[in-house]
């Protein structure tokens, strides 16, 4: 048997089947990705991804599977092109997509890369809320236009439907939404309680999150960026051609109304008679109307504000960087140099937006404490803004109505370091098994619950400890341990002033029975000594009555009846059937 290479190809749909390359009557946008190698089952199925290709509206299993690896054991890619074809090859296309194993395989491929991106930039391995080792993905699991993440089961969900003109649509050949919802599956194991009824930006920025990794991890694909912006000439440059790209595709507007910033362009467009487009097209949202937004009840609404955001901080740091590119004959730049530019400020992005997660709070998430988490996270690898990230990101967010806490924060809109932490006691606590014994983790926030202001009254747990070990652009790196820890305070209306300092919300009984929940992220430096500690504390009065306010008029105040586990399906069967 051949000893396998550390990485593999495989080919996917690069976007969306609704993506034409050059106008309507182009290509589609197919590629080929490196993921890690693995000797795979048929599915396939690896040792962190399982394609279960069942379906549950006609009953029947697709058993006649592909093979991964030859007599040999040398990896294949069954779906690469063959003799005389190439990725932009109709025929080529239309075959992959009227076989439901490369829907598997387009499934399974855009999970693994997702993960694999967290995995990076998190700097360590990324569990499934579940708690199991592999996460089950049914490409065709129903005959509906939804496609979903589901906790209790413990999978990725895709559905298909037909246009008006019977031809099949299939959510899981679309990079946008296998890339969103494995998000929802990495948010979920990585902060299980943002799925929780809690304030209005928590539910939303889950959505928000997703849409962002999607689109973020889309414009690393070089050559699909290369070939959706398309070739204006070459020029000759000694014994090298290089391919020219017009100035006037290069401006803000132009690449808002570019392929790529569209959500889902194909169910938008089977879903709408064409008239809809992309589901979701939050980069041209304005900052008035993504004001506005900020105080809608849908979820999905409430999202596209700061996926708005942050586009608009992406287009503007790469409109900065194209900027200073040479201009070549006829106002035009080298293509190669404007899509480099984009993909590696993309990959930052993408890495920042996904390290940001480690500053946030385990509960009642709100977009301010995001921003301040995107900015501590940036400024922990590069202390310098010389390339004008944070304060572009800062401003951008700023223009959509969203600013740093009040409280918490630095002038500079990072989280501030933990003011003494001469103040905790470490003596009684051993620093191995600090960073990776809970136990013990606990024994240190009890003997600190003063200093640190946890409540002895409510229930704690500890909910994980994870080392992160990342390197900044100079080559240093970094090392911490991000650890966890919520609590709870079961009550009754009757005891909300006395127990959480407010008066309870207008229309709440004496009898109503109230969560109120807390926590933390300790952040221990490579010494472990306490470096940050961003929390939200349980008797934090005004946050606890705005939080049960909103649960009260949303009907949520009993804990959403139980479905809160299972409102990514009901959410997105909604937004996709509206």
């Amino acid at each position: 048997m051949t000893e396998a290479p550390p990485t593999r190809k495989l080919t996917i749909v690069a976007k969306d089947p609704g993506l034409r390359l050059g106008g309507p009557d182009g290509p589609m946008a197919f590629t080929q990705v490196s993921l890690p190698a693995e000797i795979l089952a048929k599915g396939p199925t690896g040792y962190r991804v399982k394609v279960v290709d069942y379906n549950a509206t006609d009953r029947m299993a697709y058993l006649d599977q592909q093979d991964y690896q030859d007599a040999e054991g040398n990896l294949l890619d069954p779906f690469a092109p063959g003799e005389g074809e190439d990725l932009l090859d109709p025929a080529y296309q239309t075959r992959l997509l009227a076989d439901p194993n490369f829907h598997a395989q387009n499934a399974y491929a855009i999970t693994m890369r997702t993960l694999g991106a967290f995995e990076r930039a998190l700097g360590r391995r990324v569990g499934w809320s579940s708690g199991g080792h592999q996460l089950h993905v049914a490409p065709h699991a129903f005959a509906q236009p939804n496609a979903f993440y589901s906790e209790p089961d413990r999978a990725l969900m895709f559905g298909y439907f037909r246009r008006d003109d019977g031809s099949p649509v299939f959510t899981s050949l679309s990079h946008d939404i296998v890339a969103h919802e494995t998000t929802h599956a990495l948010l979920d194991g990585l902060r299980t309680r943002y799925t929780e009824p809690s304030g209005p930006d928590q539910a939303a920025f889950h959505e928000g999150f997703a849409d962002i990794i999607a689109l973020l991890s889309i414009f690393s694909l070089k050559p699909v960026v290369a070939a959706a912006i398309g070739e204006d000439g070459a020029v000759e440059a000694g014994e090298e051609q290089i391919t020219l790209v017009s100035a006037e595709k290069l401006t803000v507007q132009a690449i808002k109304e570019s392929i790529f910033f569209g959500m889902a362009r194909e169910v938008g467009d089977a879903m709408g008679s064409g008239e809809r487009k992309a589901l979701r097209r939050s980069v041209e949202i304005t900052p008035e109307l993504g004001r506005e937004m900020r105080t809608s009840e849908d979820e999905h609404d409430r999202g596209e504000v700061i996926v708005a955001a942050m586009m608009t901080a992406f287009l503007k740091l790469w409109m900065r960087r194209i900027e200073q590119l040479g201009r070549f004959v006829k106002d035009t730049y080298n293509l190669a140099s404007v899509v480099d530019e984009g993909a590696r400020l993309a990959g930052q992005l993408l890495n920042l937006s996904i390290r940001a997660l480690d500053y946030c709070p385990p509960t009642d998430m709100d977009f301010s404490q995001y921003l301040a988490a995107l900015l501590t996270a940036d400024r922990e690898l590069v202390p310098e803004d010389e390339l004008f990230y944070r304060s572009t990101i800062r401003a951008a967010f700023s223009a959509y109505g969203i600013e740093t806490p009040v409280q918490g924060c630095d002038a500079d809109g990072c989280w501030t370091r933990f003011p003494d932490a001469g103040r905790l006691t470490y003596a009684r606590s051993n620093y191995a098994a600090l960073t990776r014994d809970r136990n013990e983790l606990f024994r240190f926030l009890w003997e600190n619950r003063e200093a640190l202001g946890i409540s002895e009254r409510a229930y704690s747990e500890v909910l994980s400890i994870d080392p992160a070990s990342r390197v900044g652009p100079d080559g240093i790196a970094l090392h911490e341990t991000v650890c966890q820890y919520v609590q709870r305070h079961d009550l009754f209306g009757s005891e909300f002033k006395v127990l959480l300092g407010a008066e309870r919300p207008e229309g709440m009984e004496t009898t109503d029975r109230y969560t109120a929940y807390g926590g933390g992220v300790v952040i221990l430096d490579q010494y472990g000594q306490v470096k940050y500690h961003i929390a939200n504390r349980i008797f934090d009065g005004s946050r606890q009555l705005a939080r049960a306010q909103y649960l009260f008029e949303t009907g949520q105040l009993d804990g959403g009846g139980g479905e809160d586990r299972l409102r990514f399906a009901l959410c997105h069967l909604e937004r996709m059937g509206g």
